[in-house]
């Protein structure tokens, strides 16, 4: 569905959290163009619905199936572009039963169509393929199929793709500016296995040759890389949750063995899910469920389908990413994981460069569940505590239109960007309001950076370009420069953009006050030439005193 078409992670502290990001680099192939960019062979036409339908051999690691493609013609053209890595191969692809003329140019693949798209009609397509899939080395952060074993020998099986792209397992239109409105994914399993996918299980085909294949119901739009398989010995088990818009099911799919342990540790998800309801609105995929599914990996934000691997431990790993003791609090992947439901699936950027919007916000969403739970001063204290892995090594947002994506700052930078302006609103139920705002305003949409940040101005009534722009688009951080001359206290901005003139909260002798500092310096009498300053630590500015 084209909701809006606009033209246009010490190592291992920063790493732990990223998704997937891609290697920084200064130039782009055309294979970079075809993959990050709307080309007119995407342009044209406007997806409505997918249906996965696959088989998959996990003794030889092998995929073979289709997937039929529907969608509204929006001009009349004849070439179509669909995505699919290597060493995968689409086999042939047909259009009312006839067999279509595929050109294949690395990862992009361009169908000339035989039949006249009529502009407002109503095609379909189906593209068949089969290969060995890019396996995941060090999943979800190189991205593919984990293709692992469980402790009792079973085959454990998921995908995970964010960074390299749906298409490294499935064909599809793998861009993200365009969602499917529904979908459905069929997947054939070896029969002592279970297939868990997004959406609903509609029905389970047990075979005679000793497979079984699970047919699972999409009825939201989804973005591509959070489509998933999970497969693996699977337990089930569930709740219901009363939320905003009445009952929601929660489900859960864990290892057998571990049943147990999950039905007092995934207490952590109808908290979470009270706590983000509060902040950021409805769930915005009840007709959908919400899963929580182990995997062999860390976890993954797969819409509806929240995919778990963080040991049954809370933390990250059983680690405090702060340093403060209050990331123990919590289990970091179902947080974490589950917060992408508003921001990345809800929410979505068109292009990666604007990466920032999936991360920043949700990296803040743990911020806002420890404050729902244990109140401002927890929040306050574990988003500053992130702070020591924000590595300022280049800009937030990444280069356009060439599938880049910016600086894994997006994480603790970007959060501690939206703690510093909930400080400049002054005003939590104003900030609730426009975080719950953001998601119904933007409810199933695709966005741009310029379209959240013109929301959160207008609805703030406060004029924060240069505030996004320091912090987004430049690895400076304000410096909030000051001297005391007898009693007067002279202050300013330095290493800031042009017009940064962010107010600030600072105490004179313990006594609370606003300044609006500017880059040329700015004077304020005090009460004795021994006041003494401090500017408050949730301001996200460095402090130095001449």
């Amino acid at each position: 569905m084209k909701k809006i078409v606009l033209v246009i992670f010490t190592l291992l502290s920063i790493h732990i959290i990223q998704a997937q990001l891609l290697t920084d680099k200064e130039t782009f192939t055309r294979q970079d163009t075809l993959r990050g960019s709307i080309t007119p062979e995407r342009e044209w036409w406007d997806l409505g619905y997918y249906h996965l339908d696959i088989s998959v051999d996990p003794d030889k690691k092998f995929i073979k199936g289709k997937n039929t493609i529907k969608y509204t013609v929006l001009e009349s053209k004849s070439v179509m572009q669909i995505d699919l890595q290597e060493p995968l191969k689409i086999t042939k692809v047909l259009q009312n039963n006839k067999e279509l003329t595929v050109r294949k140019e690395g990862n992009a693949h361009f169908i000339t169509l035989v039949d006249k798209q009529d502009k407002g009609a109503i095609n379909s397509v189906i593209v068949y393929y089969e290969g060995h899939p890019k396996e995941a080395v060090r999943a979800p952060w190189d991205g593919g199929i984990s293709w692992k074993k469980d402790a009792n020998g079973n085959h454990f099986v998921a995908s995970s793709c964010q960074g390299l792209g749906a298409s490294v397992w499935w064909p599809n239109k793998d861009h993200m500016y365009d969602e499917v409105d529904s979908m459905d994914i069929s997947v054939n399993v070896p029969s002592n296995l279970m297939n868990v996918s997004n959406g609903r299980l509609q029905s389970v085909d047990i075979k005679e040759n000793g497979t079984t294949t699970y047919h699972w119901t999409v009825k939201n739009p989804i973005n591509n890389y959070g489509v998933n398989i999970n497969i693996g010995n699977y337990a089930n088990f569930s709740e219901v949750y009363k939320g905003e818009k009445g009952d929601l099911d929660l489900n859960y799919y864990v290892l057998k063995d571990n049943i147990d342990k999950a039905k007092v540790h995934f207490k952590d998800a109808p908290k979470m899910m009270e706590a983000f309801e509060h902040w950021f609105g409805p769930y915005p995929f009840y007709e959908d469920s919400f899963k929580l599914v182990e995997v062999p990996y860390l976890g993954m934000e797969h819409q509806s389908s929240v995919t778990y691997g963080n040991q049954y431990k809370k933390g990250y790993l059983g680690r405090d990413l702060s340093g403060t003791g209050w990331g123990l609090k919590f289990d970091f992947i179902i947080i974490h994981e589950a917060g992408h439901e508003w921001f990345a699936n809800n929410i979505t950027n068109i292009d990666i460069a604007d990466m920032w919007i999936h991360e920043s916000f949700t990296n803040y969403s743990e911020n806002l569940f420890l404050d729902y739970y244990f109140g401002k001063e927890a929040s306050s204290a574990y988003v500053i505590g992130c702070r020591k892995n924000i590595q300022n090594d280049r800009p937030i947002i990444g280069t356009y239109n060439v599938n880049s994506e910016g600086s894994g700052d997006m994480y603790y930078k970007g959060a501690n960007m939206l703690h510093t302006i909930r400080q400049l609103v002054n005003n939590d139920d104003k900030w609730r309001t426009i975080l719950r705002g953001l998601n119904k305003e933007f409810y199933h949409k695709t966005v741009t950076t310029q379209q959240i940040e013109d929301y959160i101005s207008n609805q703030s009534g406060m004029y924060l370009k240069p505030v996004f722009d320091q912090y987004l688009r430049t690895v400076k951080i304000p410096v909030f420069e000051y001297s005391i001359k007898k009693k007067k206290l002279e202050y300013k901005w330095t290493n800031t953009v042009d017009g940064f003139n962010m107010p600030i909260e600072i105490s004179i002798d313990g006594i609370s006050q606003w300044i609006t500092p500017e880059t040329t310096s700015n004077t304020l009498k005090l009460p004795s030439r021994k006041s003494t300053i401090t500017v408050d630590k949730d301001f996200y500015v460095t402090v130095k005193a001449i």
